[in-house]
Protein backbone atom coordinates (compact mmCIF):
# COMPACT_ATOMS: atom_id res chain seq x y z
CA UNK A 1 0.00 0.00 0.00
CA UNK A 2 1.19 3.57 -0.87
CA UNK A 3 2.53 5.91 1.70
CA UNK A 4 1.51 8.61 0.34
CA UNK A 5 -2.35 6.91 0.03
CA UNK A 6 -5.29 9.64 0.47
CA UNK A 7 -6.43 10.06 3.94
CA UNK A 8 -9.46 8.26 5.26
CA UNK A 9 -12.11 9.77 7.35
CA UNK A 10 -13.72 6.51 8.96
CA UNK A 11 -14.74 3.35 8.28
CA UNK A 12 -16.45 3.34 5.46
CA UNK A 13 -13.52 4.28 3.37
CA UNK A 14 -11.38 1.28 4.54
CA UNK A 15 -11.43 -2.74 3.94
CA UNK A 16 -11.49 -5.16 6.56
CA UNK A 17 -8.17 -5.96 5.74
CA UNK A 18 -6.95 -2.31 6.09
CA UNK A 19 -8.76 -2.21 9.03
CA UNK A 20 -7.59 -5.02 10.95
CA UNK A 21 -3.56 -4.05 10.23
CA UNK A 22 -4.42 -0.77 11.46
CA UNK A 23 -5.63 -2.36 14.37
CA UNK A 24 -2.82 -4.96 14.69
CA UNK A 25 0.15 -2.22 14.60
CA UNK A 26 -1.86 -0.08 17.14
CA UNK A 27 -2.26 -2.94 19.54
CA UNK A 28 2.04 -3.51 19.12
CA UNK A 29 2.55 -0.13 19.22
CA UNK A 30 0.69 0.29 22.71
CA UNK A 31 2.46 -2.82 23.66
CA UNK A 32 5.95 -1.52 23.05
CA UNK A 33 5.40 1.34 24.83
CA UNK A 34 4.01 -0.43 28.19
CA UNK A 35 6.53 -3.43 27.95
CA UNK A 36 9.47 -0.30 28.30
CA UNK A 37 7.52 1.56 31.03
CA UNK A 38 8.17 -1.29 33.34
CA UNK A 39 10.74 -3.01 32.11
CA UNK A 40 13.53 -1.32 34.31
CA UNK A 41 11.63 -2.55 37.22
CA UNK A 42 12.98 -6.23 37.03
CA UNK A 43 16.79 -4.61 35.69
CA UNK A 44 17.45 -2.31 38.39
CA UNK A 45 19.61 -4.16 40.64
CA UNK A 46 22.02 -5.17 37.77
CA UNK A 47 21.89 -1.28 36.67
CA UNK A 48 22.74 -0.25 39.78
CA UNK A 49 26.01 -2.55 39.98
CA UNK A 50 26.53 -2.31 36.27
CA UNK A 51 26.04 1.82 36.32
CA UNK A 52 27.66 2.34 40.02
CA UNK A 53 24.03 3.47 41.02
CA UNK A 54 22.67 4.22 44.50
CA UNK A 55 19.50 2.98 44.65
CA UNK A 56 17.50 6.21 44.55
CA UNK A 57 19.90 7.47 41.45
CA UNK A 58 19.05 4.30 39.38
CA UNK A 59 15.44 5.18 40.09
CA UNK A 60 15.44 8.24 38.19
CA UNK A 61 16.13 6.03 34.65
CA UNK A 62 12.05 5.19 35.16
CA UNK A 63 11.18 8.35 36.83
CA UNK A 64 12.43 10.46 34.02
CA UNK A 65 10.70 8.58 31.22
CA UNK A 66 7.26 8.71 32.97
CA UNK A 67 7.82 12.94 33.34
CA UNK A 68 9.04 12.92 29.65
CA UNK A 69 5.96 10.92 28.89
CA UNK A 70 3.53 12.95 31.05
CA UNK A 71 4.73 16.14 29.53
CA UNK A 72 4.80 15.53 25.95
CA UNK A 73 1.82 13.44 25.84
CA UNK A 74 -0.43 16.60 25.85
CA UNK A 75 0.89 17.78 22.75
CA UNK A 76 -0.31 14.91 20.62
CA UNK A 77 -3.45 16.48 19.77
CA UNK A 78 -1.29 19.93 18.52
CA UNK A 79 0.95 17.15 16.53
CA UNK A 80 -1.84 15.48 14.72
CA UNK A 81 -3.41 18.31 13.70
CA UNK A 82 -0.43 19.99 12.18
CA UNK A 83 1.74 17.52 10.90
CA UNK A 84 -1.02 14.62 10.46
CA UNK A 85 -1.65 11.61 12.06
CA UNK A 86 0.29 9.36 9.85
CA UNK A 87 3.17 11.68 9.68
CA UNK A 88 2.81 11.81 13.52
CA UNK A 89 2.00 7.96 13.98
CA UNK A 90 5.24 6.61 11.98
CA UNK A 91 8.08 9.27 12.88
CA UNK A 92 7.35 8.65 16.49
CA UNK A 93 7.39 4.93 16.09
CA UNK A 94 10.99 5.05 14.69
CA UNK A 95 11.97 8.00 17.34
CA UNK A 96 11.13 5.26 19.80
CA UNK A 97 12.77 2.27 18.73
CA UNK A 98 16.34 4.35 17.77
CA UNK A 99 15.90 5.59 21.85
CA UNK A 100 15.27 2.40 22.86
CA UNK A 101 17.86 0.52 21.17
CA UNK A 102 20.50 3.63 22.19
CA UNK A 103 19.31 2.32 25.82
CA UNK A 104 20.96 -0.63 25.91
CA UNK A 105 24.37 1.00 24.52
CA UNK A 106 24.74 3.27 27.49
CA UNK A 107 27.85 3.33 29.33
CA UNK A 108 26.89 5.61 32.14
CA UNK A 109 23.40 6.25 34.13
CA UNK A 110 23.56 10.06 33.12
CA UNK A 111 23.45 9.09 29.65
CA UNK A 112 20.80 6.11 30.20
CA UNK A 113 18.68 8.80 31.91
CA UNK A 114 18.94 11.09 28.80
CA UNK A 115 18.17 8.08 26.25
CA UNK A 116 14.97 7.24 28.32
CA UNK A 117 14.01 10.68 28.36
CA UNK A 118 14.00 11.00 24.53
CA UNK A 119 12.30 7.32 24.42
CA UNK A 120 9.27 9.33 26.28
CA UNK A 121 9.47 11.95 24.19
CA UNK A 122 8.93 9.74 21.26
CA UNK A 123 6.58 7.22 23.04
CA UNK A 124 4.05 9.73 24.46
CA UNK A 125 2.00 10.29 21.60
CA UNK A 126 1.75 6.77 20.29
CA UNK A 127 -1.11 5.48 22.85
CA UNK A 128 -3.48 8.38 22.68
CA UNK A 129 -2.73 8.79 18.78
CA UNK A 130 -2.94 4.96 18.71
CA UNK A 131 -6.43 5.05 20.61
CA UNK A 132 -7.88 7.60 18.59
CA UNK A 133 -6.99 5.71 14.96
CA UNK A 134 -8.44 2.89 16.29
CA UNK A 135 -11.53 4.89 17.11
CA UNK A 136 -11.94 6.63 14.01
CA UNK A 137 -11.01 3.69 11.81
CA UNK A 138 -14.10 1.25 13.11
CA UNK A 139 -17.41 2.15 13.77
CA UNK A 140 -19.00 3.28 16.98
CA UNK A 141 -20.90 0.16 17.67
CA UNK A 142 -17.78 -1.85 17.27
CA UNK A 143 -16.01 -0.18 19.47
CA UNK A 144 -16.14 -2.23 22.44
CA UNK A 145 -14.78 -5.23 20.79
CA UNK A 146 -12.11 -3.29 18.71
CA UNK A 147 -11.21 -1.77 22.34
CA UNK A 148 -11.11 -5.40 23.97
CA UNK A 149 -8.19 -6.01 20.99
CA UNK A 150 -6.47 -2.58 21.53
CA UNK A 151 -6.27 -3.25 25.33
CA UNK A 152 -4.44 -6.41 25.08
CA UNK A 153 -1.67 -3.59 24.25
CA UNK A 154 -2.28 -1.04 26.84
CA UNK A 155 -2.24 -4.56 29.56
CA UNK A 156 -0.43 -6.60 28.08
CA UNK A 157 2.88 -4.80 27.26
CA UNK A 158 3.57 -3.85 31.15
CA UNK A 159 3.51 -7.57 31.92
CA UNK A 160 5.44 -8.72 29.34
CA UNK A 161 7.96 -6.15 29.77
CA UNK A 162 9.62 -7.49 33.42
CA UNK A 163 9.20 -11.21 31.90
CA UNK A 164 11.78 -10.31 28.56
CA UNK A 165 13.58 -8.32 30.78
CA UNK A 166 13.69 -10.58 33.58
CA UNK A 167 14.88 -13.80 31.32
CA UNK A 168 17.27 -11.73 29.54
CA UNK A 169 19.05 -9.61 32.43
CA UNK A 170 19.69 -13.26 33.40
CA UNK A 171 20.78 -15.05 30.89
CA UNK A 172 22.58 -12.40 29.29
CA UNK A 173 22.62 -8.88 30.36
CA UNK A 174 20.53 -6.36 31.16
CA UNK A 175 21.15 -4.22 27.89
CA UNK A 176 19.78 -7.18 25.94
CA UNK A 177 16.05 -5.84 27.68
CA UNK A 178 16.46 -2.59 25.19
CA UNK A 179 18.00 -4.13 22.14
CA UNK A 180 15.31 -6.94 21.93
CA UNK A 181 12.87 -5.09 22.43
CA UNK A 182 13.88 -2.16 20.10
CA UNK A 183 14.24 -4.82 17.41
CA UNK A 184 10.67 -6.04 17.46
CA UNK A 185 9.66 -2.34 17.40
CA UNK A 186 10.96 -2.30 13.47
CA UNK A 187 7.73 -4.11 12.82
CA UNK A 188 5.74 -1.08 14.47
CA UNK A 189 8.09 0.88 11.94
CA UNK A 190 6.36 -0.93 9.15
CA UNK A 191 3.55 -1.30 10.29
CA UNK A 192 2.69 2.57 10.72
CA UNK A 193 4.54 3.09 6.95
CA UNK A 194 2.08 0.68 5.32
CA UNK A 195 -0.86 0.92 6.80
CA UNK A 196 -1.82 3.92 8.43
CA UNK A 197 -3.42 6.01 6.26
CA UNK A 198 -5.24 8.49 8.44
CA UNK A 199 -3.31 11.88 7.60
CA UNK A 200 -6.09 14.10 8.86
CA UNK A 201 -5.10 17.34 10.04
CA UNK A 202 -6.88 20.73 10.99
CA UNK A 203 -6.45 23.94 10.04
CA UNK A 204 -2.70 24.92 11.29
CA UNK A 205 -3.18 27.06 14.67
CA UNK A 206 0.00 28.48 17.06
CA UNK A 207 0.85 26.31 19.75
CA UNK A 208 -0.43 27.93 23.25
CA UNK A 209 3.02 28.01 24.64
CA UNK A 210 2.04 29.83 27.73
CA UNK A 211 -0.30 26.64 28.89
CA UNK A 212 2.41 23.72 27.71
CA UNK A 213 4.71 25.66 29.80
CA UNK A 214 2.64 25.99 32.87
CA UNK A 215 1.33 22.33 32.62
CA UNK A 216 4.59 20.87 31.98
CA UNK A 217 6.37 23.01 34.80
CA UNK A 218 3.39 21.56 36.79
CA UNK A 219 3.74 18.02 35.81
CA UNK A 220 7.43 18.21 36.35
CA UNK A 221 7.47 19.98 39.47
CA UNK A 222 5.15 17.52 41.29
CA UNK A 223 6.68 14.54 39.86
CA UNK A 224 10.25 15.90 41.57
CA UNK A 225 8.72 17.05 44.69
CA UNK A 226 7.06 12.67 45.23
CA UNK A 227 10.47 11.62 44.22
CA UNK A 228 12.66 13.13 46.01
CA UNK A 229 10.48 14.42 49.08
CA UNK A 230 11.51 11.01 51.23
CA UNK A 231 14.74 11.50 50.94
CA UNK A 232 14.75 15.09 51.80
CA UNK A 233 12.68 14.51 54.79
CA UNK A 234 9.78 16.28 52.65
CA UNK A 235 8.94 19.99 53.83
CA UNK A 236 11.87 20.37 55.82
CA UNK A 237 13.87 20.51 52.81
CA UNK A 238 14.16 23.86 50.93
CA UNK A 239 13.91 22.20 47.20
CA UNK A 240 10.74 20.07 47.91
CA UNK A 241 9.02 23.54 49.23
CA UNK A 242 10.20 25.38 45.74
CA UNK A 243 8.75 22.36 43.89
CA UNK A 244 5.48 22.14 45.77
CA UNK A 245 5.49 25.66 45.24
CA UNK A 246 6.54 26.11 41.59
CA UNK A 247 3.64 23.00 41.00
CA UNK A 248 0.93 24.96 42.80
CA UNK A 249 1.53 28.29 41.15
CA UNK A 250 2.39 26.86 37.03
CA UNK A 251 -0.92 24.82 37.36
CA UNK A 252 -2.86 28.24 38.86
CA UNK A 253 -1.80 29.70 35.57
CA UNK A 254 -2.76 26.61 33.74
CA UNK A 255 -6.10 26.53 34.60
CA UNK A 256 -6.52 30.62 34.81
CA UNK A 257 -5.13 30.64 31.03
CA UNK A 258 -6.74 27.63 29.71
CA UNK A 259 -10.34 29.17 30.78
CA UNK A 260 -9.79 32.90 29.88
CA UNK A 261 -7.42 32.20 26.29
CA UNK A 262 -9.44 32.29 23.18
CA UNK A 263 -7.40 29.85 21.93
CA UNK A 264 -5.83 27.19 25.01
CA UNK A 265 -3.69 24.23 24.94
CA UNK A 266 -6.16 22.32 26.31
CA UNK A 267 -10.12 22.81 25.73
CA UNK A 268 -11.05 22.44 29.83
CA UNK A 269 -14.61 23.06 28.57
CA UNK A 270 -14.73 19.25 27.40
CA UNK A 271 -14.79 18.53 31.00
CA UNK A 272 -18.13 19.74 30.74
CA UNK A 273 -18.83 16.58 29.44
CA UNK A 274 -19.95 14.40 32.69
CA UNK A 275 -19.41 10.98 31.39
CA UNK A 276 -15.39 12.24 29.96
CA UNK A 277 -14.74 14.42 32.96
CA UNK A 278 -15.43 11.31 35.42
CA UNK A 279 -13.46 9.12 33.23
CA UNK A 280 -10.45 11.37 34.05
CA UNK A 281 -11.09 10.66 37.28
CA UNK A 282 -11.42 7.20 36.87
CA UNK A 283 -8.36 6.48 34.79
CA UNK A 284 -6.40 8.40 37.33
CA UNK A 285 -7.20 5.93 39.57
CA UNK A 286 -6.67 2.85 37.34
CA UNK A 287 -3.10 4.41 36.75
CA UNK A 288 -2.18 4.73 40.19
CA UNK A 289 -3.86 0.90 40.49
CA UNK A 290 -1.90 -0.38 37.19
CA UNK A 291 1.27 -0.31 37.67
CA UNK A 292 2.31 0.10 41.42
CA UNK A 293 2.42 -3.63 42.10
CA UNK A 294 4.90 -4.24 38.78
CA UNK A 295 6.85 -1.71 40.57
CA UNK A 296 6.53 -3.05 44.10
CA UNK A 297 6.66 -6.72 43.66
CA UNK A 298 10.25 -6.98 41.72
CA UNK A 299 12.44 -5.72 44.38
CA UNK A 300 9.82 -7.51 47.22
CA UNK A 301 10.85 -10.79 45.76
CA UNK A 302 14.11 -9.84 45.26
CA UNK A 303 15.61 -8.64 48.16
CA UNK A 304 13.10 -10.36 50.84
CA UNK A 305 12.31 -13.40 49.36
CA UNK A 306 15.56 -13.85 46.90
CA UNK A 307 14.19 -15.01 43.94
CA UNK A 308 16.43 -14.32 40.68
CA UNK A 309 15.01 -11.90 38.13
CA UNK A 310 13.85 -14.84 35.19
CA UNK A 311 11.51 -16.32 38.14
CA UNK A 312 10.17 -12.63 39.14
CA UNK A 313 9.43 -11.90 35.53
CA UNK A 314 7.67 -15.17 34.97
CA UNK A 315 5.57 -14.89 38.26
CA UNK A 316 4.83 -11.18 37.14
CA UNK A 317 3.45 -12.39 33.66
CA UNK A 318 0.40 -14.16 34.75
CA UNK A 319 -0.81 -10.95 35.04
CA UNK A 320 -1.40 -11.12 31.46
CA UNK A 321 -2.71 -14.25 31.41
CA UNK A 322 -5.40 -12.94 33.69
CA UNK A 323 -5.69 -9.73 31.32
CA UNK A 324 -6.36 -11.92 28.00
CA UNK A 325 -9.56 -13.43 30.17
CA UNK A 326 -9.96 -10.05 31.68
CA UNK A 327 -10.87 -8.61 28.11
CA UNK A 328 -12.48 -11.86 26.70
CA UNK A 329 -15.36 -11.10 29.96
CA UNK A 330 -15.36 -7.40 29.56
CA UNK A 331 -16.75 -7.67 26.11
CA UNK A 332 -19.82 -10.02 27.26
CA UNK A 333 -20.04 -7.74 30.71
CA UNK A 334 -20.48 -4.61 28.64
CA UNK A 335 -23.35 -5.75 26.79
CA UNK A 336 -25.08 -5.57 29.86
CA UNK A 337 -23.55 -2.25 31.37
CA UNK A 338 -20.23 -0.85 31.91
CA UNK A 339 -20.28 0.16 35.06
CA UNK A 340 -21.07 -3.66 36.01
CA UNK A 341 -18.13 -4.20 34.85
CA UNK A 342 -15.51 -0.87 36.32
CA UNK A 343 -17.23 -2.35 40.06
CA UNK A 344 -16.38 -6.07 38.82
CA UNK A 345 -12.65 -4.85 38.33
CA UNK A 346 -12.16 -3.00 41.15
CA UNK A 347 -13.79 -4.92 43.91
CA UNK A 348 -11.20 -7.66 42.35
CA UNK A 349 -8.33 -5.15 42.55
CA UNK A 350 -9.17 -4.92 46.34
CA UNK A 351 -9.68 -8.59 46.71
CA UNK A 352 -6.14 -8.87 45.81
CA UNK A 353 -4.64 -6.04 47.65
CA UNK A 354 -6.59 -7.66 50.39
CA UNK A 355 -4.52 -10.99 50.02
CA UNK A 356 -0.96 -9.15 49.59
CA UNK A 357 -1.88 -7.57 52.89
CA UNK A 358 -1.32 -11.15 54.04
CA UNK A 359 2.06 -11.42 52.78
CA UNK A 360 5.03 -11.97 54.62
CA UNK A 361 8.86 -13.05 54.16
CA UNK A 362 8.09 -16.56 53.08
CA UNK A 363 5.67 -15.64 50.70
CA UNK A 364 5.61 -18.68 47.50
CA UNK A 365 5.72 -18.54 43.91
CA UNK A 366 1.73 -19.24 44.53
CA UNK A 367 0.25 -16.05 46.20
CA UNK A 368 3.03 -13.72 43.53
CA UNK A 369 0.92 -16.23 40.81
CA UNK A 370 -2.86 -15.79 42.05
CA UNK A 371 -2.51 -12.19 43.18
CA UNK A 372 -1.09 -11.09 39.90
CA UNK A 373 -3.78 -13.01 38.02
CA UNK A 374 -6.06 -11.28 39.82
CA UNK A 375 -5.21 -7.93 38.92
CA UNK A 376 -4.69 -8.63 35.52
CA UNK A 377 -8.31 -9.92 35.15
CA UNK A 378 -9.48 -6.51 36.78
CA UNK A 379 -7.14 -4.29 34.71
CA UNK A 380 -9.07 -6.27 31.71
CA UNK A 381 -12.45 -6.48 32.90
CA UNK A 382 -11.98 -2.21 33.80
CA UNK A 383 -10.57 -0.73 30.82
CA UNK A 384 -12.73 -1.58 27.85
CA UNK A 385 -16.20 -0.19 29.53
CA UNK A 386 -13.95 2.53 30.86
CA UNK A 387 -12.72 3.80 27.28
CA UNK A 388 -16.14 2.58 26.07
CA UNK A 389 -18.02 5.34 28.52
CA UNK A 390 -15.52 7.96 28.84
CA UNK A 391 -16.01 8.61 25.08
CA UNK A 392 -19.15 7.40 24.19
CA UNK A 393 -20.89 11.31 24.25
CA UNK A 394 -17.49 12.78 22.87
CA UNK A 395 -18.29 14.06 19.01
CA UNK A 396 -15.39 12.65 16.82
CA UNK A 397 -13.30 15.88 16.23
CA UNK A 398 -11.98 16.10 20.18
CA UNK A 399 -11.12 12.72 20.33
CA UNK A 400 -7.08 13.70 19.25
CA UNK A 401 -7.50 16.16 22.46
CA UNK A 402 -9.82 14.09 24.38
CA UNK A 403 -7.50 10.83 24.34
CA UNK A 404 -4.54 12.59 24.51
CA UNK A 405 -5.58 13.90 28.30
CA UNK A 406 -7.25 10.76 28.93
CA UNK A 407 -3.81 9.01 28.84
CA UNK A 408 -2.09 11.69 30.37
CA UNK A 409 -3.94 11.03 33.73
CA UNK A 410 -3.18 7.78 33.56
CA UNK A 411 0.95 8.45 33.11
CA UNK A 412 0.43 10.86 36.63
CA UNK A 413 -1.50 8.05 38.28
CA UNK A 414 0.70 5.70 37.41
CA UNK A 415 3.88 7.85 38.50
CA UNK A 416 2.37 9.77 41.39
CA UNK A 417 1.24 6.36 42.90
CA UNK A 418 4.08 4.50 42.76
CA UNK A 419 6.45 7.30 44.01
CA UNK A 420 3.97 7.59 47.30
CA UNK A 421 3.88 4.01 47.36
CA UNK A 422 7.92 3.71 47.59
CA UNK A 423 7.85 6.34 50.03
CA UNK A 424 5.35 4.82 52.01
CA UNK A 425 8.04 1.52 52.55
CA UNK A 426 10.64 3.41 52.94
CA UNK A 427 9.43 5.30 55.87
CA UNK A 428 7.49 2.89 57.28
CA UNK A 429 10.30 0.54 57.23
CA UNK A 430 12.62 2.91 58.53
CA UNK A 431 10.11 3.18 61.43
CA UNK A 432 9.11 -0.10 62.36
CA UNK A 433 13.12 -1.23 62.05
CA UNK A 434 13.67 1.57 64.69
CA UNK A 435 10.71 0.19 66.89
CA UNK A 436 12.19 -3.45 66.43
CA UNK A 437 15.22 -3.08 67.64
CA UNK A 438 14.20 -1.86 70.89
CA UNK A 439 13.37 -5.35 71.55
CA UNK A 440 17.23 -6.12 70.88
CA UNK A 441 18.76 -6.78 74.17
CA UNK A 442 20.36 -8.62 76.83
CA UNK A 443 17.44 -8.49 78.70
CA UNK A 444 15.07 -10.23 76.00
CA UNK A 445 15.92 -14.28 76.85
CA UNK A 446 14.52 -15.04 73.46
CA UNK A 447 18.31 -13.31 72.55
CA UNK A 448 20.55 -14.39 75.30
CA UNK A 449 19.14 -18.51 75.26
CA UNK A 450 21.40 -19.73 72.10
CA UNK A 451 18.80 -22.69 71.64
CA UNK A 452 16.14 -19.75 71.08
CA UNK A 453 18.28 -17.41 69.52
CA UNK A 454 19.75 -19.59 66.53
CA UNK A 455 22.33 -17.72 64.70
CA UNK A 456 20.82 -14.05 66.06
CA UNK A 457 22.60 -14.04 69.41
CA UNK A 458 23.99 -10.87 70.64
CA UNK A 459 27.58 -12.69 71.57
CA UNK A 460 28.95 -12.03 68.62
CA UNK A 461 29.19 -9.62 65.47
CA UNK A 462 27.90 -12.23 63.06
CA UNK A 463 25.43 -12.80 65.21
CA UNK A 464 24.52 -9.08 65.44
CA UNK A 465 24.91 -8.75 61.79
CA UNK A 466 22.33 -11.73 60.96
CA UNK A 467 19.92 -10.21 63.53
CA UNK A 468 20.18 -6.41 62.17
CA UNK A 469 19.47 -8.03 58.49
CA UNK A 470 16.58 -9.94 59.66
CA UNK A 471 15.36 -7.24 61.27
CA UNK A 472 15.58 -4.66 58.62
CA UNK A 473 14.13 -7.58 56.55
CA UNK A 474 10.49 -7.97 58.72
CA UNK A 475 10.31 -4.19 58.66
CA UNK A 476 10.79 -3.88 55.05
CA UNK A 477 8.09 -6.29 54.87
CA UNK A 478 5.83 -4.19 57.12
CA UNK A 479 6.65 -1.15 54.57
CA UNK A 480 5.34 -3.30 51.63
CA UNK A 481 2.40 -4.53 53.57
CA UNK A 482 1.35 -0.53 54.63
CA UNK A 483 1.77 0.18 50.30
CA UNK A 484 -0.42 -3.15 50.01
CA UNK A 485 -3.44 -1.63 52.03
CA UNK A 486 -3.65 2.11 50.49
CA UNK A 487 -3.77 0.09 47.22
CA UNK A 488 -6.51 -1.80 48.58
CA UNK A 489 -8.10 0.89 50.50
CA UNK A 490 -8.10 3.03 46.76
CA UNK A 491 -9.22 0.25 44.90
CA UNK A 492 -12.41 0.19 47.00
CA UNK A 493 -12.79 4.45 47.53
CA UNK A 494 -13.56 4.57 43.25
CA UNK A 495 -16.23 2.51 43.50
CA UNK A 496 -18.98 5.14 43.72
CA UNK A 497 -17.60 7.30 41.03
CA UNK A 498 -18.00 4.75 39.08
CA UNK A 499 -22.27 5.02 39.71
CA UNK A 500 -22.05 8.70 38.25
CA UNK A 501 -21.23 7.55 34.74
CA UNK A 502 -24.18 8.00 32.58
CA UNK A 503 -24.57 4.92 30.21
CA UNK A 504 -25.55 5.83 26.58
CA UNK A 505 -28.82 4.41 24.97
CA UNK A 506 -28.59 1.09 22.58
CA UNK A 507 -30.16 0.94 19.10
CA UNK A 508 -30.40 -1.77 17.78
CA UNK A 509 -27.34 -2.98 16.01
CA UNK A 510 -25.01 -1.76 17.98
CA UNK A 511 -22.31 -3.66 19.43
CA UNK A 512 -23.48 -5.15 22.31
CA UNK A 513 -26.97 -4.54 21.83
CA UNK A 514 -29.71 -7.45 23.13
Amino acid sequence: MSAAATSAIGPEATTFFERAMVLATATLTTMLVGMMLVVTSVIMPQLQGSLSATQDQVAWVITFNIIAIAVVTPLTGWFANRFGRRNVMVWSTLGFVVATILCGTADSLEVLVLYRMIQGVFGAPLNPLSNAIVLDTFPREQHGTVNSIYGVGVVVGPMMGPIIGGYLAEAYNWRWAFVAVGFVGTLAVAGAWLFIRDDRRAPPRRLDWTGFVALALAILCFQLMLDRGERLDWFASYEVIIEAGLAVAAFYIFIVHSLTARRPFLNLRLLLDRNFAIGLLLVLIFGMMNFTPMALLPPLLQNLAGYPDDTIGFLLGYRGFGAFLGFFASIWVNKLDPRIGMCGGFLIQALSGWMMMAFDVNLTSLDVQLTSAMQGFAVGMIWVPLVVATFATLAREHLNEATAVFHLMRYIGSSAFISISVAVVLHTGQENYARMTEFVSVFNDALIDPSWAGPWGLDSLRGLASLSGEVGRQADMIGYINAFTAYTVLSLAVLPLVFFVRVPRRTQGEDGAP
